[in-house]
Formats: structure tokens, sequence, C-alpha cells
């Protein structure tokens, strides 16, 4: 729980503080305070070891230790995972501007034309912020409400049920009906034809 306030507090004011300064001057004034951070741990116990109250232990040897490199089957699975990602972007985006399927892209420009009021009212920035807000406190909205939750969610699907029917039933309705299948004709009996007996 405190890593999880520590890490939401920062990505809300580092994503705040965006709306007035520049991406660079964040992230350079955001390595500054950590660098601040470390340097006063680093000399604290530098003096701990002169005073000869500390055996020399780095406060940070654990991260430093750590390796974050990867392997060459590790870099060859992320590349191919990430040109996967974009030529099935670049396929997409063909399929639907150049309109391969027609319902796919309607609903396409139906999502553009919505996407230009959500601009028109906020900006990407607001909606990341939201995004954030949204990730770290559902899963404790739910943990601490998941009964009602769960009420509203089942009835709710019990909504959509209902208009679905109520729609099939008014297209079963409008929809014309097929002409009754006519009876299958009886066989016609054979004519037998008798040869006349010559005398």
């Amino acid at each position: 729980m405190r890593w999880t306030g520590v890490v939401f507090t920062g990505l809300v004011m580092g994503l705040a503080s965006l709306f007035q300064l520049s991406a660079i001057t964040v992230l350079s004034h955001v390595c500054l305070g950590i660098m601040c951070i470390t340097a006063a741990f680093r000399l604290y116990y530098k003096l701990l070891e002169v005073l000869r109250w500390n055996p020399g232990v780095h406060p940070f040897q654990s991260y430093l230790d750590y390796d974050s490199s990867l392997t060459d089957k590790e870099t060859v699975m992320l590349v191919e995972e990430v040109v996967l990602l974009i030529a099935f972007a670049v396929t997409e985006m063909k399929r639907l501007l150049f309109i391969e399927n027609m319902i796919d892209s309607i609903k396409f420009v139906l999502l553009l034309y919505l996407l230009t009021y959500v601009g028109i009212a906020t900006n990407g920035l607001t909606l990341i912020i939201a995004a954030v807000i949204a990730v770290f406190s559902l899963p404790l909205l739910y943990k601490k409400q998941q009964v009602r939750i769960r009420k509203v969610v089942r009835a709710f699907r019990a909504f959509v049920k209902k208009i679905r029917n109520l729609f099939d039933s008014l297209y079963a309705l409008v929809r014309p009906s097929s002409p009754p299948a006519s009876k299958p004709a009886p066989p016609a009996t054979p004519v037998i034809k008798q040869k006349s007996k010559s005398k």
C-alpha cells in the first residue's frame, strides 16, 4: 500500500505538472529530486563509514547489483512482438481507411466522430491523468463495494438482454413472412398401353 501510494502520487503530480511545464523540464526536475535524495543517503552512509559506525555498505547496492540487461533471446522476442504489433496496426488502419469492410469502416467513422467531441471537451493529458486515477482506484473500489457492483452489473446485463429481446421481437414482426410451402403433387400413375392384337 505504501509503494502504491508513492507511485500514484508521483504519477499524478508529474502528469499535472505537464500542464504548465514541458516534458523535458519535468523529467529534469524529477531526476534532480531523486539525485538529491540518493546523494543525501550516500553522504550519510559515507559519514558513518568514516566514523567506523558502518562497515562500508553501499545504501543502494541491491539496486546496483540488479541485472536489468536483456539476453539475446529476450531481445529478439521483444523486437518480434513490437514488429508484429506495428504490422497489425498498419494492416488494420489500411483495412479501415480503404473500406475493406463497410460495417467496420462505419464503426471507425463513428468512433472518430465521437473522439472529435472528446477532443473539444478535454485534451489527451487530462484523459491520461483520469486513466491513472482509475487504474489505481477502481480495484480498491471493487474490493470494498464488490457485492453492490455485482448487483449493478447483473441488473445491467438483464436490461441489455431485455432490450435485445425487444429488438428481436420487432424484427420478427417486421420481417416478411415466407410463403407457405406448396404440397408436393401426388405421383402420376403410369399409363399402360395395351397393344392391339393383330388379327
